[in-house]
């Protein structure tokens, strides 16, 4: 074993983009090079709080063979000297008002001491770069930055969600830097059209959560069901404070969806010019762009596909790719 690969974020129940991350590399790393890594599971129950000291005194242990450990989820055993880490932000250093107090005391406990030791940092964004150099201190020579991917499920041929109403889209977890209240008045003047603005996603008990108000709740729904949750949607609108990604944009980008986004955090960057952007705190600005689109199909048309051309080249083999070559750098 060269690289043991932590895995205790890939048997999680519920999948948001750390967890996302966390699977497909535990796939697709072994596949690429089988002879390079051994992928180490806890058990199910030990993938929330309770397996901080599994992840702290037993993955060491059980990797002691490996040259590398590699942990994608934002935290790594503090004690070894052979991390590899990925970082996706530091949002609960920045803004810990928005993550219940125990988190943030770990947080802010472990991961600059991390981020400082381990021999690799990977980060998602180079959005995501510039906060860990400036918030947790890190030689920016030994931060790597490799965007998250899109699976091939997501793609315009995914079949749509058979629905009674058109509707318009978010996802991501109920939290307050989602910024989903902003959309209370683009949720009524769509209800007007006929078209519902729903929310897919849970809450977490480390995060504050928000209200979601006006906006049609789905709770969480399961990876078989997204694509097609994706490719019925109108529009998918993500008006988050913060991201160090910002996963779902990409993935509704894929199935040839047009995005409305916050231009704040790193969701330019992944957008790209596909996106329409709106200062987070403009509802109006939200609202307007979003019956723009709702009402226009020859705009979202070409939104779809300008969607479609930017989603394109993000995938998960070239994550995996990337991340190998970085650490084979290391080896």
């Amino acid at each position: 074993m060269t690289v043991a690969i932590n895995a205790r974020a890939a048997v999680r129940r519920e999948i948001g983009g750390v967890e996302r991350l966390a699977r497909e590399m535990a796939d697709r790393l072994p596949r690429l090079n089988p002879a390079r890594y051994r992928v180490i599971r806890p058990p199910e129950r030990l993938a929330h709080r309770a397996g901080h000291a599994w992840e702290q005194a037993v993955l060491p242990l059980l990797a002691r063979e490996a040259e590398l450990i590699y942990s994608p989820a934002n935290l790594a055993p503090l004690a070894s000297r052979r991390n590899v880490v990925v970082i996706h932000d530091v949002a609960a250093l920045r803004h810990p008002e928005w993550y219940r107090p125990f988190y943030v005391r770990y947080q802010r406990a472990l991961l600059p001491a991390i981020a400082r030791r381990a021999r690799l940092v990977i980060t998602v964004s180079d959005f995501s770069r510039r906060e860990l150099v400036e918030v947790l201190g890190v030689n920016p020579e030994r931060v790597a930055v490799v965007p998250n991917g899109v699976d091939e499920r997501f793609n315009p041929a995914a079949e749509p969600l058979p629905t009674e109403r058109p509707y318009v889209l978010a996802v991501g977890t109920r939290i307050a830097r989602k910024n989903l209240t902003v959309l209370s008045e683009a949720a009524a003047r769509l209800r007007e059209q006929g078209v519902d603005l729903v929310h897919a996603g849970s809450g977490r008990g480390y995060m504050r959560e928000e209200e979601t108000g006006a906006l049609r709740e789905l709770g969480y729904v399961s990876e078989e069901r997204l694509p097609a949750l994706y490719a019925g949607a109108l529009a998918l609108v993500m008006p988050s404070l913060y991201e160090g990604f910002g996963l779902p944009c990409l993935e509704a980008m894929a199935c040839g969806v047009p995005v409305v986004a916050s231009n704040a955090g790193a969701l330019p960057e992944t957008c790209g010019d596909a996106a329409q952007l709106v200062d987070p705190h403009d509802a109006g600005g939200f609202a307007d762009a979003l019956m723009r689109i709702a009402g226009d199909e020859e705009l979202r048309g070409r939104m779809a596909a300008a969607s479609a051309e930017r989603a394109a080249p993000f995938t998960w083999e070239r994550t995996a790719e990337l991340t190998d070559a970085a650490l084979e750098q290391l080896l």
